[in-house]
């Protein structure tokens, strides 16, 4: 299956963004005290590459790939308000001689939160998020006896975008969760004119063939977050999210998605890292999803504040 010229386009970019905000440097803290934002970016490029001569009797596949993660966090904290921004972007792709470029990695996450506080545990929240990925998706199975690509996936082929009101519960600092009653959300497969026929003949993702938008309006959220160094350079970061419509409700059709990423820091430079998706969405498929990755590579950090132990 060859790879669509705006597919490396949109890796080459991805792989530019990193490049230019990442310096020598691989983690920096510097406390500003003077100011009601806290910043965080973080930022990782891993490269593999492998080769054999042609009378390399071992076996093996000529290789290259590369994924990379880029995560940037602003939140403001004034008197009883804050405002929390999040973008965090992650996209990777191997090529092994014979197969062209596969994808390995790829998600889009945006988010933004504005937060009233009630006590100092509880707030009232109402935020705003995207998910999609960059590129297309492929289906492989073999025809014939030759291995073939059959597209499942695209930029903005599904995204979700989801309004959530409700509560916030914020013990600590390292972790919250979220209730929101009233959730809307909107999933869009772009240009749905059955190439998307693999995932379903009528509705892909939940969206009608013929139309690009599904809309539940009356829906509940609850996300939960947590994010702490563990022990010395470990750091354990998970998300889990369900998503309930109160139209089409029963256990079955109740959507839970879990992100985790544990990362281990080898010296000022490099890191370690191993990160996997659990996904259940009965509009996409019956059973439960699941990706995994494992990387080691360069890192690099910037913060404007001191963690608290």
């Amino acid at each position: 299956m060859s790879i669509r010229p705006h597919f490396i386009f949109r890796a080459v970019v991805f792989a530019t963004l990193i490049i230019c905000f990442t310096r020598v440097e691989a983690q920096i803290v510097k406390v500003d005290t003077l100011t009601h934002w806290k910043k965080n970016f973080e930022g990782g490029l891993n490269v593999n590459q492998a080769a054999f001569s042609s009378n390399w009797k071992g076996g093996g596949v000529n290789s290259f790939g590369f994924n990379g993660r880029l995560n940037y966090r602003a939140e403001y904290k004034k008197d009883k308000n804050s405002w929390y921004n999040e973008i965090g972007l992650l996209f990777g792709m191997v090529n092994n001689k014979g197969q062209g470029y596969r994808k390995t990695l790829d998600r889009i996450y945006l988010e933004t939160k504005y937060g009233r506080e009630l006590n100092a545990k509880w707030s009232l929240t109402s935020s705003l998020n995207f998910l999609s990925q960059f590129a297309e998706g492929y289906k492989y199975e073999p025809v014939n006896g030759i291995e073939t690509g059959t597209l499942i996936s695209d930029f903005l082929a599904p995204a979700f975008i989801t309004s959530a009101w409700g509560f916030e519960y914020h013990p600590v600092d390292y972790f919250k969760v979220r209730l929101s009653p009233f959730s809307p959300r909107v999933t869009i497969v772009a240009d749905n004119n059955g190439r998307f026929d693999a995932v379903d003949l009528v509705k892909p993702y939940g969206v009608l063939v013929g139309e690009s938008t599904r809309f539940e309006w009356l829906a509940f959220q609850m996300q939960a977050d947590f994010n702490k160094d563990i022990a010395k350079n470990l750091n354990l970061n998970w998300r889990y999210v369900m998503f309930a419509n109160y139209e089409t409700f029963e256990l079955k059709t109740i959507d839970h998605r879990v992100d985790l990423l544990l990362t281990a820091r080898i010296n000022k430079f490099m890191n370690v890292s191993l990160g996997g998706i659990l996904l259940y969405d009965f509009d996409q498929d019956s059973g439960a999803q699941l990706s995994q990755a494992f990387t080691l590579g360069f890192a690099y950090s910037f913060q404007n504040y001191e963690d608290k132990k």
